[in-house]
Order: structure tokens, then C-alpha cells, then sequence
């Protein structure tokens, strides 16, 4: 009874970084440290939070709410040292997708339901798998999703007169070509002054928020000189910025049913940026975080931030890094880091109004470049081959389809092209063929006795190469009375593969041939032995090495 008890705590262990950094002991030294990054990251945060809500089809104050409750819990709850949560441009369209078919109401429940996934999947130990997402469909979705980001800011960054936007990309296009005419001059002055400030801080004053003073010299000027341009306060006039008290979300059976795929688009996203986001700090720091701990933070931090009305967080790889150069130490800075957001909104509110909307394109354009990471975009296409197709795949998809069939495919799409690799560096010869392994002297062709055949399978056996080990017997001359199958660089057996090879037996037991398995490894040790009980063989053997299968086949030719 203990072990399975023992199994059992191992399974639901929940314990958060910020556990071992409190029991390693949190110095005065960290706790400055932690409050300086923790402010530096909440500067950016702010404006950032806000132009991701209103990208989103949201409103500022929630993105803004988003970035306190989920930052706070993914920094409190999370397997990473450093790891700072919050909106990000990975979900600005996903989010505004849902919100446009479902209403905000089904974007909470799809928040909630993807939250609940995450907690799932941490406590399935399914953090690891992150790293079997092909790099090239992750590089063209996120490129993909830049390109939507920064097409959806075009109409704030020129002014341009239109009531509502197209969700679909070239619908858009269109929609903004059509009425060119009706672009403001002083918005497009607006968004180029943020646009050249924000080039001008990174390229002098690269440690300075340049986003936050980007708005801090726009706002003034349109305000001062009454530009004809639109506010965060013109085009919320309500906003309150007020963190309301949780409740729980209206739903139903068909309502779930309904929202259930953005849910898991939402959870994939969720997962998948933050442990990339998390790997990247690993390298940084040099410390190595827990990834279903990760996962389960993630989900608890999305859970919340659909309770108090906000939208999906996740890791956020930029306001991570930015933490870790300010010094950020332990998960306090991005506890602090909310914590300074919430003091922002309560004393300044009402000047976020005054916050001209072209000033937040100019910002979103730099995020969804920065997400695009154009470098490894193109290295990734000079590479050619599959990886080439799948990147170009999954960016086309998801520009001019859907989010959702561009990762179903994408990743459909890569387990093929490596299935079809993996059949085809798998190995089934004969004695008679001239393959040699690495050493001549493990093939001892020359010492097989009379009425024995030798075959050699290099590679996995599962459903892709299946097909091929019942032919096995057709490329024999002679009826052997004894066949061996040497297995030692046999990794794997699935149960297509021992399906097949469970045919291959059949057919010797039908022509009076003996089969000798040599050197099973564990894993396929496991399923022919199921099988052998299940189907009751009685021509099969099985020799530790090919050596004690030559011992077993000159004994078999001894008289009784």
C-alpha cells in the first residue's frame, strides 16, 4: 500500500519555485534587487497590456486587470525563478476570434476551460513535451500571428474611417484599400513620432521603457494641440479600470461543447510559450525550472484571470528577459511587478485616457515584429527540404485560414514527414545481402549451420515499416528449418510491428520453421511475450545473444 501511496503524492506534488527560494533564505540584497526589476517590468507592462486588449477586440483594462491577477499567480505558483506572465501577442488572435463568434462571455469560458486543461496536463507530466513541436511549424505560426497582429493596427496607426474591421485577412486588406481616402494626417504623425521615439530609446538609450515614454510625449501633444485623434478615453468613455470581484462565468453543455476547440488552442498557446519562454530564462540564469509545475501555474493563473473578467495570459518571453537583466532574482519580481501595475491603475487612471490609439499601433507593430523573429524565419526557409514546407505551411495557414487548423496541420504534418524518415533509415536484410554492421565480426555470416537464415532488423518496428517484415520469407531461396531474427537494434515494438511480426511467426509455424529471437531489447521483450502467451507459440525460442542462438541451432541438429 505505501508505493501506490508513495506513486500517488509523487503524481499531485505541487510544489512552486518560490517554495525552494524561500527555503534557500530571501536576502535583503534580493528583495532590492526583485523591487527595481519588478518596477522596470511593470513600465513596460503597462502600455503593453493595454494595446494587447484593445488588439485583442477587448478593452485596456483588461489587459491591464490580465496582467496583475495572471502575472501574480504565474509568478507566486510557477516553476521558473524568473518567469514573468501576462497577455501576450499569441493570443491577440485566437482572442479576438472567439470574442467575435462566441462574445466576451464565451472568451471567459474558453479562458476558463483552457486553464483547467493546463492544470491537466501538469499534473500528466506533459510539460516535456513541448520539446516534440517542430521548430519550423512553432517559427511559422508565431510569424503568422505577427503578421495578423500588425494587420490588425493598420486602421489606428492611418486614422482610416471604418466602422467594422473584416476578421478575415483579406477581407481586411481590402476593407483598408477601399477607404485609403478617408486616412487622418495627425494620426499618422502621431504614430510616426512613437515609432521614430521608440527606434531613437532603443538605439541611444536602449535601457530606458521606451514605450511608456513614447505615450508620455504623444499624449501631452494631443491633448495640447486638440489633434483630431482617437483616445483610449474617445473609445472607451466607460473604462474604470477597477479590478471587480470574481464570478463565475454563464455556461451550458452546448456552450462548452461550442467553445471547447478555442480552449485548447488557447491551452496549447499557453503551454507552449511559456515553457519556450521558460527554456530561454534557463539559459539566461543558468538555474532550470520545473515544467509542470509551469503548466499547473499557467493554469491556475488563467483560471483566475477568467474569474475577475480578464483574458488568457501565459509566460511572456520579452517581459522575462527584460526581468532578468534588471537583476530580477527570485518569483517576487514578477509578484512585484503586479503589484506596481495595480498601484499604476489606482492613482493613475485617469491619465491613461489620454493615450492616442496611433501611438498604440506604433507599439504593436514592434511586438508583432519582435514575434516574428524574421532572422529565424529565413534561416529556417534557406534550409529547404521538409522543414521548408512545413514553415511555409503553417505561416500560410494561419495567415489566411485559421490559428486552429494551422497547428492540427502543421504538427499532422511533421509527425508524417518523420514517420516517413524513420521507415525509411530502418534496416530488414538478409544473410544474404551485403550489409555489414559496424563490426564485420558481429554479422559471422560464414559460421550460419546448414538449414539456418539470419535476418537483421536495424531500427524501430511500428505500423510505417510493418508491411514489410511478413515479406521477409519470399526473399529466402530454400525453406530454412530455422530462422533467426536478430533484434538487438530493435529499440522499439509497436503493436502494428508485433502484428507483423506475429504473421511472420505464423507463417514458419505453416512451413515447419523454428524462429529465434536474439538479443531482445526491453520494451519489445514486453510485447512478444504477450503475444507468445496470447497466441501459444510453439516453433518460437529466444537467445540473449546471436551468439547462444548459433549454440541453440547446432543443438537443435544433434539427434535426440
Amino acid at each position: 500500500m505505501g508505493d501506490p501511496l508513495q506513486k500517488l503524492l509523487n503524481m499531485i506534488r505541487f510544489t512552486p519555485k518560490i517554495v525552494t527560494v524561500l527555503k534557500e533564505g530571501y536576502r535583503l540584497g534580493s528583495l532590492r534587487a526583485d523591487l527595481l526589476a519588478g518596477l522596470t517590468v511593470a513600465i513596460i507592462a503597462l502600455p503593453l497590456s493595454m494595446a494587447l486588449g484593445i488588439a485583442s477586440g477587448a478593452s485596456p483594462e483588461q489587459g491591464i486587470v490580465t496582467a496583475i491577477i495572471a502575472g501574480f499567480l504565474i509568478s507566486l505558483l510557477g516553476g521558473s525563478r524568473v518567469q514573468v506572465g501576462g497577455p501576450t501577442g499569441a493570443f491577440v488572435v485566437i482572442i479576438f476570434s472567439v470574442i467575435a463568434q462566441h462574445g466576451y462571455d464565451g472568451l471567459i469560458l474558453a479562458t476558463l476551460l483552457a486553464g483547467v486543461i493546463l492544470v491537466i496536463a501538469g499534473y500528466a507530466r506533459l510539460g516535456q513535451l513541448v520539446k516534440y513541436i517542430p521548430q519550423p511549424v512553432i517559427t511559422g505560426f508565431t510569424a503568422g500571428i505577427a503578421v495578423l497582429i500588425a494587420s490588425t493596427q493598420v486602421k489606428d496607426f492611418f486614422g482610416l474611417k471604418l466602422q467594422q474591421i473584416p476578421a478575415d485577412f483579406s477581407a481586411k486588406w481590402i476593407a483598408y484599400f477601399q477607404s485609403a481616402d478617408s486616412f487622418n494626417l495627425a494620426a499618422l504623425f502621431v504614430g510616426l513620432f512613437a515609432v521614430a521615439t521608440i527606434i531613437f530609446l532603443r538605439k541611444y538609450l536602449p535601457r530606458w521603457p521606451n514605450y511608456l515614454i513614447a505615450l508620455l510625449l504623444v499624449s501631452p501633444i494631443v491633448f495640447f494641440f486638440n489633434l483630431d485623434v482617437e483616445t483610449i478615453g474617445s473609445r472607451f468613455p466607460e473604462m474604470t479600470c477597477e479590478i471587480c470581484p470574481p464570478q463565475w462565468p454563464a455556461f451550458s453543455l452546448y456552450k462548452i461543447q461550442q467553445i471547447l476547440p478555442s480552449a485548447f488552442i488557447i491551452a496549447f498557446l499557453a503551454g507552449v510559450e511559456a515553457l519556450l519562454s521558460a527554456v530561454v530564462a534557463d539559459g539566461m540564469t543558468g538555474f532550470k525550472h520545473r515544467s509542470n509545475q509551469e503548466l499547473i501555474a499557467q493554469g491556475i493563473a488563467n483560471c483566475s484571470s477568467a474569474l475577475f473578467g480578464g483574458l488568457p495570459a501565459t509566460g511572456a518571453l520579452a517581459r522575462t528577459a527584460t526581468n532578468i537583466t534588471a537583476g530580477g532574482k527570485t518569483p517576487f519580481a514578477g509578484i512585484f511587478h503586479s503589484l506596481f501595475l495595480l498601484l499604476f491603475i489606482l492613482f493613475a487612471a485617469p491619465s491613461i485616457k489620454f493615450v492616442p490609439m496611433p501611438a498604440l499601433a506604433a507599439i504593436l507593430f514592434f511586438v508583432a515584429w519582435e514575434m516574428s523573429e524574421g532572422h529565424r524565419f529565413a534561416k529556417t526557409f534557406r534550409l529547404g527540404g521538409s522543414d521548408q514546407i512545413l514553415l511555409l505551411l503553417t505561416f500560410l495557414l494561419t495567415v489566411f485560414v485559421d490559428l486552429t487548423v494551422a497547428i492540427a496541420v502543421g504538427v499532422t504534418l511533421a509527425s508524417l514527414l518523420f514517420m516517413a524518415q524513420m521507415s525509411h533509415s530502418v534496416e530488414v536484410t538478409t544473410g544474404k545481402t551485403e550489409f555489414l554492421p559496424q563490426k564485420e565480426e558481429d554479422y559471422q555470416r560464414g559460421e550460419l549451420p546448414p538449414g539456418v537464415e539470419v535476418f537483421w532488423i536495424s531500427g524501430p518496428i511500428f505500423f510505417a515499416i510493418a508491411n514489410r517484415i511478413p515479406e521477409l520469407l519470399k526473399k529466402i531461396g530454400e525453406t530454412p528449418r530455422i530462422l533467426i531474427i536478430r533484434m538487438r537494434l530493435v529499440p522499439f515494438l509497436d503493436s502494428t510491428g508485433a502484428s507483423a511480426l506475429e504473421e511472420l511467426v505464423n507463417q514458419c509455424r505453416f512451413r515447419n520453421i523454428k524462429v529465434i529471437f536474439s538479443a531482445l531489447r526491453e520494451q519489445p521483450t514486453k510485447s512478444l511475450s504477450k503475444l507468445h502467451k496470447k497466441a501459444k507459440w510453439d516453433n518460437v525460442l529466444y537467445a540473449p545473444s546471436y551468439e547462444e542462438a548459433l549454440k541453440v541451432c547446432r543443438a537443435q541438429e544433434k539427434p535426440n
